[in-house]
């Protein structure tokens, strides 16, 4: 009998700790559990802190605990995806990560460096370990999508065809994409995360938190999509398409002398204007010219056009199979609503 109820008792402690009924299962310093891997608070603070530090004036506590939700939401779509990439042998080696860093400090000197990494909030084993994850993330990503998006001949010749005109270049080009954060929250705007700035301090703080994602290594166009206030590009991954270099002549000269120093592939700082907030990525300049469709550069434009739309669409699709397939314990949503939700005395 005895042998019979220790493993009665077994069955129920294992049931539990899957089952979100079971509140004592997760001790109080786990915030989330993903497939049974533990999420902790203090890795929401420290992200949290990386990307909100300091509380806004006027800002409520049910303003805080929105977007730590929201933060954990994220960390736990990275665990989900990082589990991914283990089991596919897909971990970025030490090398991965090195290189990554690297890059990351390159438009910056040792100080200014460890300045920014007290801005995020981050020791550099900390910044290393989000590294580490989100070069393994790219490897599976890679493997498991962008690898298997083929865009054929055809595909080009039609995408050509459709949009003839717009091959037909009188001058230089940029193509760039943008996030844009308004103090106003417009009903028109239709981000995944539905998050709106309602306030300057507030739409300055959520700016500085994007830039500080984008610049620790977090995919610009998902970032656009989840975050970007500009109901025409938001949809899009805040992508701008190509425009003439003369429509920059319509900006401040500041502004012009700014985008045309961008490189391909180099994001700008922060920009302040009348409108808000927004943040620009340089993704390719073209020099002026008639574009036929066997112009090297021409299918390389379609390409990699192509390639991001089919990208993008297959990668939103892949994180809810993901998040439907993963095994998911939210113990602090689970206390927010019961905190809330509870009778006041």
């Amino acid at each position: 009998m005895k042998i019979l109820w220790s493993a009665a008792t077994a069955v129920i402690v294992s049931s539990c700790a899957f089952l979100a009924g079971c509140g004592n299962s997760i001790g109080p310093d786990v915030a989330a559990t993903v497939n049974g891997r533990p999420v902790l608070y203090a890795e929401v603070d420290r992200t949290y802190k990386s990307q909100f530090p300091g509380k806004g004036e006027g800002e409520s506590e049910d303003q805080v605990q929105l977007r730590r939700l929201e933060v954990l939401r994220s960390l736990i779509d990275n665990e989900i995806m990082l589990q991914r990439a283990e089991k596919a042998g897909l971990v970025a080696t030490d090398a991965d990560v090195e290189a990554r860093l690297n890059e990351l400090k390159t438009p910056y000197t040792k100080e200014e460096f460890d300045k920014q990494l007290q801005q995020w909030g981050l020791t550099l084993a900390e910044l290393k370990a989000r590294i580490r994850k989100d070069e393994s993330v790219k490897k599976l990503f890679n493997k498991d999508i962008t690898s298997k998006i083929n865009i054929s001949d055809a595909d080009v010749a039609a995408f050509y065809n459709a949009n003839r005109g717009s091959f037909n270049v009188p001058e230089p080009q940029v193509h760039m994409a943008q996030i844009v954060v308004t103090p106003h929250a417009d009903p028109n705007v239709r981000n995944l995360k539905n998050d709106k700035a309602k306030t300057e301090e507030e739409a300055a703080r959520k700016i500085k938190a994007i830039e500080a994602r984008v610049r620790q290594g977090e995919d610009f166009a998902m970032l656009a999509q989840n975050y970007s206030e500009d109901p025409q590009t938001t949809p899009n991954g805040g992508d701008l398409g190509f425009m003439p270099e003369s429509n920059l002549d319509k900006t401040s000269p500041e502004l012009r002398k700014l985008v045309l120093s961008l490189a391909p592939g180099q994001l700008s700082p922060i920009i302040h204007t009348p409108e808000g907030y927004r943040l620009l990525k340089m993704i390719s300049k073209e020099p002026a010219g008639q574009r036929d469709l066997s112009d090297p550069r021409a299918q390389q434009s379609i390409r990699e056009t192509l390639l991001e739309r089919k990208d993008q669409l297959l990668k939103t699709a892949y994180y809810e199979i993901a998040r439907n397939e993963a095994k998911v314990v939210d113990a602090m949503a689970r206390n927010v609503f019961a905190g809330a939700s509870s009778p006041k005395k």
